[in-house]
């Protein structure tokens, strides 16, 4: 019966997605949002998947995979790790994912970004990691990460509103990649996925770009 209402919601709000190539002449920036273990390795948390996780697990594979192609390009990665002292809680949560506690790292398989040189790592105290990371020399954005609905759509509005108000040139898109993102596993799975479904559609209404795959564009270099 819950599948069934998904179903039906997702009929009447309909998400259209696309291919997104990545041109090797336009550089490119990537964020990662909370992809950390209080949010996404089961048992790490008050937040964290109680068991293994499909939607989550792909986000995580997704996430290292792109990370792994802009670190070969020498391109910018950009990690918000959601970080919150006892005495600083984040309403209407439970405490998650506190300062000086592995819940509050990297995942496990991006530890290794943390030896990258065109890596930077911020820690932020609220759902909107929004803290003008914009390096001048970027026209694009591809956005991905935990919650899709949450911390991921908070970034994505406030980018969007300050690229709107010129704050950001020559920012143009911001990209979404829905494989690249997943939300919390509610107790019925159907739920994760509608979630997930709404961020992305909210997202889009906001004027991102929706991308079902991602890949970049190899370039011939020149005799």
């Amino acid at each position: 019966m819950v599948q069934q209402t998904v179903d039906l919601l997702k009929k009447e709000i309909p998400l259209e997605e696309e291919p997104v190539v990545i041109s090797e002449q336009v550089k490119t920036g990537l964020v990662l949002v909370d992809v950390i273990n209080g949010l996404c390795t089961p048992g790490s948390g008050s937040l964290a998947p109680r068991e293994p996780n499909r939607q989550i697990s792909e986000m995580i594979d997704e996430s290292e995979r792109l990370a792994r192609l802009f670190c070969d390009k020498k391109w910018p990665v950009l990690a918000f790790l959601d970080s919150h002292r006892p005495d600083q809680l984040e309403h209407p949560y439970p405490p998650h994912c506190l300062t000086g506690t592995d819940e509050s790292n990297l995942v496990p398989a991006l530890r290794w970004l943390e030896r990258e040189p065109n890596f930077t790592m911020r820690r932020k105290d609220c759902y909107d990691g929004f803290i003008g990371s914009i390096e001048e020399d970027g026209s694009n954005l591809l956005v991905l990460g935990i919650c899709t609905d949450i911390c991921v759509l908070d970034f994505v509005c406030s980018t969007l509103s300050a690229r709107n108000r010129g704050f950001l040139s020559p920012l143009e898109d911001v990209v979404v990649y829905s494989r690249g993102c997943a939300t919390f596993d509610f107790p019925a799975g159907s739920l994760q996925e509608l979630m997930h479904h709404v961020g992305l559609y909210m997202a889009k209404g906001r004027g991102a770009r929706i991308a079902k795959e991602v890949s970049i564009e190899c370039t011939l270099q020149k005799p």
